[in-house]
């Protein structure tokens, strides 16, 4: 994935989605385009299954959860299972965790409207499960705050 320029970047809220509404439960697909550069990011109440390459499964999903009192924008990428050897699996890996940030940065931008409207939600804790049957490539990791991903952008951009 390129780094993020908001240029770069199109996003579609899905059906019954607004930038208000829903907060519980706010999904993001975010996939992108290795020929153009381009970003795609959907929002909705559900993930946009139709944008995610099945071949490829290079998309990175989260979304708005309760937990233990506070929210938490909960990710998830998948770095790959036994179609992988551990090998290509740690590879998947590091290139995940080398453009998370520009993911997240995308994801945030892409939806900042929508912290108008929930300006609390920027100091929630965001977590990226990388998800595989190898040990070594299966962890939860922490981002940091959508706060730190749209002062990024902001600047970046501006």
């Amino acid at each position: 994935m390129p780094n993020f320029h908001s240029k770069n970047l199109i996003t579609t809220y899905m059906p019954m989605t607004t930038v208000f509404m829903p907060a519980d439960g706010r999904k993001y697909t975010l996939t992108h385009s290795e020929r153009t550069g381009d970003l795609f990011l959907s929002i909705g109440s559900e993930y946009n299954a139709k944008a995610v390459n099945q071949s490829l499964r290079d998309e990175v999903l989260a979304e708005w959860i309760p937990q233990m009192g506070q929210y938490v924008l909960a990710g998830k990428v998948y770095v790959g299972g036994n179609e992988y050897s551990e090998n290509a699996a740690k590879i998947r890996f590091s290139i995940f965790e080398r453009e998370m940030d520009q993911a997240l940065e995308a994801i945030i931008y892409g939806d900042q409207a929508f912290f108008e409207y929930f300006p609390w939600l920027l100091d929630c804790p965001i977590y990226i499960h990388f998800e595989s049957v190898y040990p070594s490539c299966n962890k939860m990791l922490y981002f940091g705050t959508p706060r730190q991903f749209l002062q990024k952008s902001r600047m970046a951009n501006a």
